[in-house]
C-alpha cells in the first residue's frame, strides 16, 4: 500500500502544479487529494517539496513522452494531427486554468540551487518529448535535421498554447497556431 499512497500524492503534486505552479502549491492540498497522512510527505519524499515536485514532473514527463513515443509514424502530417489532436485536451484544460506541470519548474521560486535543479528536471522531460517525436518524425520518412526542427516546433506550439490558451481563457490560440503548423507540414512534406 505505501506504494500506492506516494503514487497518490506524485499525482496530486502534478495536478496542483497544472493549477497553481511550484509557488501556489501546498503539502495541505497533497494531503488531502491524495488522502495520504502528513507523515507520508517526509517518509516518501524526506527533501521535502522539491523532491516531491521534482519527481512528480518527472513521472508526468515520462507519460508524456511515451505517449508522443506512440504517436503513428505513417508520414508526417498524419504524425502532426494525431499529436494534435492527442494534445488539444490538454491546451483545452489551459484554457480553464490548467497548464503544464513540467514547464511550472521553468518559472519556480525559491533558492537558486533548487531552481536550477528543477529546470533540469524540466528540460530533462523537453528534452525526451523532442526526442520521441524526432525518432517517429524519422519513422514517418523526414531527415534527421527536418525531423528535430519539426519536432522542436511541436513542444514549442504546446508549450506556449499552455500559455495563450489560458491567458485568452479559449482554445482558439491553440487552433489557429494548430491548422498552420498542419498545412505548413504538408507543404513542406506532402505524405
Amino acid at each position: 500500500m505505501a506504494g500506492d499512497t506516494r503514487e497518490r500524492m506524485i499525482d496530486a503534486t502534478v495536478e496542483a502544479l497544472r493549477r497553481r505552479g511550484v509557488a501556489g502549491m501546498s503539502f495541505t492540498e497533497v494531503l488531502r487529494a491524495s488522502g495520504a497522512a502528513r507523515g507520508a510527505i517526509y517518509h516518501h519524499f524526506p527533501q521535502g517539496k522539491g523532491q516531491l515536485v521534482a519527481e512528480a514532473a518527472a513521472a508526468n514527463g515520462c507519460g508524456i513522452r511515451d505517449r508522443f513515443a506512440a504517436l503513428p509514424a505513417g508520414d508526417p502530417g498524419t504524425l502532426v494531427e494525431a499529436f494534435l489532436a492527442l494534445v488539444r485536451p490538454v491546451v483545452e484544460a489551459s484554457a480553464d486554468g490548467s497548464g503544464c506541470a513540467v514547464a511550472a519548474l521553468t518559472i519556480a521560486s525559491g533558492e537558486e540551487a533548487e531552481n536550477a535543479a528543477l529546470r533540469e528536471v524540466a528540460a530533462t522531460a523537453f528534452s525526451s518529448w523532442t526526442e520521441a517525436l524526432a525518432d517517429r518524425l524519422r519513422l514517418a520518412g523526414l531527415p534527421a535535421p527536418a525531423a528535430a526542427d519539426l519536432a522542436t516546433t511541436l513542444i514549442t506550439l504546446l508549450e506556449g498554447a499552455h500559455i495563450l490558451c489560458r491567458a485568452a481563457g479559449s482554445i482558439e490560440p491553440f487552433d489557429r497556431t494548430a491548422r498552420t503548423a498542419l498545412a505548413l507540414t504538408r507543404t513542406a512534406h506532402p505524405g
